[in-house]
């Protein structure tokens, strides 16, 4: 198996812990059973690529503090929070890479010296890749907030992939669209 589809389901990991332990045993015992599947996916990361992603260590010390936190009060709502900061945390820094400069997936292209197409459109791709993590991380506080963690753990995994997939395929049908209208226009000129 390759390290990218088993990385997809290793993720799944310390929510379907956090879910089903929190369904059969006391909260402490659910925010334990999350946090050591988190620790177990790093480790594993970390195995297999002998590398650890900078967005799995965020994850990972996001989980401990919010674990620790939920420990701390007994309450579980702290742990179910993280994807809502992460949501937050990667849209925020999106949105700040643009507003500084280019953006990260034009400069992640120009490290590559590939060619490539207007940056405008890589601007807007990632200006809407931001929104998108912004306003599913703040779904995803309202989610772990009033409703039941069954749901929170379908609008975590599945619910976020499903939403995520819809996205690409508007994005792909409007830079297609853009590509277009760029080109006929940059043909009239000649």
């Amino acid at each position: 198996m390759k390290p990218s589809k088993s990385f997809f389901l290793i993720s799944f990991l310390p929510a379907l812990a956090y879910w089903y332990l929190e369904e059969h045993y006391p909260i402490r015992i659910a925010i334990l059973g999350g946090l050591a599947l988190a620790t177990l996916e790093i480790l594993i990361e970390k195995f297999w690529t002998k590398h650890v992603h900078g967005i799995s260590k965020f994850n990972f010390f996001l989980i401990l503090f919010l674990g620790g936190i939920s420990l701390l009060g007994d309450e579980g709502i702290w742990f179910k929070l993280q994807p809502m900061f992460t949501g937050i945390g990667i849209g925020g820094f999106l949105l700040f890479k643009l507003y500084r400069g280019k953006g990260l997936m034009v400069e992640m292209m120009e490290s590559l010296n590939q060619k490539m197409p207007p940056v405008e459109i890589f601007q807007g791709v990632e200006r809407n890749l931001a929104l998108l993590f912004l306003i599913y991380g703040l779904f995803m506080g309202g989610v772990a907030i009033w409703m039941e963690t069954d749901k929170w753990l379908f609008f975590k995994t599945v619910g976020f992939y499903f939403t995520f997939a819809l996205f690409l395929g508007i994005e792909m049908v409007r830079i297609r669209l853009r590509l277009k209208k760029f080109y006929s226009v940059s043909y009239r000129k000649f």
